[in-house]
């Protein structure tokens, strides 16, 4: 079960970092956004002038979701984990699934360009949960 919490502390720091990017860095909008909308930014502005601020908030509500959870994955991570609680392997999974999952899958269909950063990050989870399933 070390190997898992140790698996499970890095995917947690490594998901605490991306919230800490959309909290304090994330722009409310990225090229590909742009790209996907098919739309320059002054169109975007022209049509909807206040989107950028309300994404903006936006954003921060998400990355403060993000580290506070992850926050909670490594201290999991820390504590149940090497303790052999198969409950915490159980909420851990779900955890990984419901978050890195659909993260990493939304962003292929948008066909993003953090999309296989973000599949390595819900690679590293699922890989996490079938070290801890088979320790």
């Amino acid at each position: 079960m070390i190997a898992a919490a140790w698996l499970f502390g890095v995917g947690g720091a490594i998901l605490v970092g991306i919230g800490g990017f959309f909290l304090l860095a994330r722009p409310a909008l990225l090229p590909e956004d742009l790209r996907y909308l098919r739309r320059t930014a002054g169109e975007i502005d022209a049509a909807v002038p206040s989107l950028r601020e309300w994404l903006r908030l936006v954003f921060i509500v998400l990355g403060g979701y993000a580290v506070a959870t992850r926050t909670l994955t490594i201290y999991l991570a820390a504590t149940d984990i090497r303790n052999a609680e198969s409950s915490a392997v159980a909420v851990l999974a779900v955890a990984g699934a419901s978050s890195s999952g659909v993260m990493a899958l939304v962003n292929f269909a948008l066909h993003s360009t953090f999309r296989w950063l973000l599949s390595a990050a819900a690679a590293l989870w699922i890989v996490a949960t079938l070290v801890a399933v088979v320790s």
